[in-house]
C-alpha cells in the first residue's frame, strides 16, 4: 500500500531508522548553534557588562545543556525494544523534555531576580555595538536552526525536538527584547536593559509550561488527537466487507513510536484462520501509514461475544461497544 500523505506529521509516521536519522541531524545542528552562541555571548558580555546580554547568554547555556540531553534522548528513544523494555524506549524523549522544562523554569526565576534588580539599579553598558552585533548573529543562527528543527518535527513528531525548538522559538523574541534593551540604554534609557531581562524571564516561564505539558501528555499516555484516531479506524476497516466494526480503540504516543490497540468485530461463523487473515491485512494497512507502530488487535465474534475487558475499563468512553 502506498504511503498515506493525508497527515504526515506525528509519531509512528516514519520507520525508526528514518526518524533516528532526521532527529539526529537536528540535534547536531542544535548543539553547534548553541555552542557558537554561548561562546560569542560570553565574550561580548565580558566586554559590555549588559545584564540583558547576560540573560541571553544564560539562556544559550540552558539551550546547550538541553540540546545535549535531547542529543542522547532521541538516540536512545529510537533503539528497538529489548527484553527489559518490551514497549521500546520512546518515553526517553518525554523525560528529556521534562528536564528541559525544569531547567527553563529555574533559569526564568534567576533572570527574573536579575531583571528586577537591574531595573531599579541600572548598570552602564559598554561596547554596545558589539552586544548588538552578537544578538543579530544569534537571531540569524537561530532562524536557520528553527528551519531544521521544524522540518524534523513535521516529519517525525518528536516531542524532544519540539521541546528543544520551543527554547529557540523563545530565543527569537528574547533576543529582540535584548536588542531593544541595549538600544534603549544607548539612547539614555538605562532601565530598559533590566526590563529586557524581565521579558526574557517571562518567555522562559511560558516555554517551561508548554514543554512540560507536551511531555506529560506522553508520560500519562494521552490519546492521540481525534483526527488521528478517526484515521486509524478508517484504515483498520479499509474496504474489507468482512469487518463489521472497530471498537475499544486505545492509542498513545511514545517518542517516535505509536501504540495502537483495538477490537475487530467479525462474523461469528468465521474460522480462526480467516479471522487471522483479516487481522494481518488490517495490521498491514496501518503499518503502511504508521511504520513505527506497535499494533495489538483482538477479534470479537459480532453478536456472540460476552462483555469483557475488566472493571478498570468500564468507564472508558471508547469502550462502550464490546462487539456483542
Amino acid at each position: 500500500m502506498p504511503h498515506d500523505h493525508a497527515s504526515a506529521t506525528g509519531p509512528g509516521r516514519l520507520a525508526p531508522e528514518d526518524a533516528k536519522r532526521i532527529t539526529g541531524a537536528a540535534t547536531w545542528a542544535s548543539l553547534t548553534v548553541a555552542a557558537v552562541l554561548v561562546l560569542s555571548k560570553a565574550v561580548v558580555w565580558w566586554m559590555s557588562g549588559s545584564v540583558a546580554l547576560l540573560a541571553s547568554m544564560a539562556d544559550s547555556i540552558l539551550d546547550l545543556t538541553a540540546s545535549l540531553t535531547v542529543f542522547f534522548a532521541v538516540r536512545y528513544a529510537a533503539e528497538p525494544a529489548d527484553a527489559e523494555h518490551r514497549f521500546g524506549h520512546g518515553k526517553a524523549e518525554a523525560f528529556a523534555s521534562i528536564l528541559q522544562a525544569m531547567l527553563v523554569a529555574v533559569s526564568a526565576a534567576l533572570l527574573l531576580r536579575e531583571g528586577i534588580e537591574h531595573t531599579w539599579r541600572p548598570v552602564e553598558i559598554r561596547a554596545s555595538g558589539w552586544a548588538l552585533g552578537v544578538m543579530m548573529l544569534s537571531i540569524v543562527l537561530t532562524l536557520g536552526l528553527l528551519f531544521v528543527q521544524t522540518r524534523a518535527v513535521d516529519e517525525t513528531g518528536s516531542v524532544a525536538i519540539e521541546g528543544d525548538r520551543a527554547h529557540y522559538l523563545s530565543d527569537i523574541a528574547a533576543n529582540l527584547a535584548v536588542i531593544a534593551g541595549i538600544g534603549g540604554s544607548m539612547l539614555g534609557f538605562a532601565r530598559l536593559d533590566g526590563v529586557a531581562a524581565l521579558v526574557v524571564a517571562a518567555w522562559l516561564g511560558w516555554t517551561a509550561w508548554e514543554v512540560a505539558k507536551r511531555a506529560l501528555d506522553q508520560l500519562m499516555d494521552r490519546e492521540l488527537p481525534d483526527e488521528e484516531r478517526a484515521r486509524i479506524q478508517e484504515l483498520a476497516v479499509g474496504q474489507d466487507p468482512r469487518i463489521i466494526d472497530v471498537h475499544d480503540l486505545r492509542t498513545r504516543a511514545s517518542g517516535p513510536l505509536v501504540h495502537i490497540q483495538f477490537h475487530l468485530a467479525l462474523p461469528p461463523e468465521m474460522s480462526l484462520e480467516d479471522a487471522h487473515e483479516v487481522m494481518v491485512e488490517c495490521e498491514n494497512r496501518l503499518l503502511a501509514v504508521y511504520p513505527a507502530a506497535d499494533i495489538l488487535i483482538h477479534a470479537d465474534p459480532h453478536g456472540a461475544a460476552e462483555p469483557h475487558g475488566g472493571a478498570f475499563f468500564q468507564g472508558d468512553a471508547g469502550a462502550t461497544d464490546n462487539g456483542a
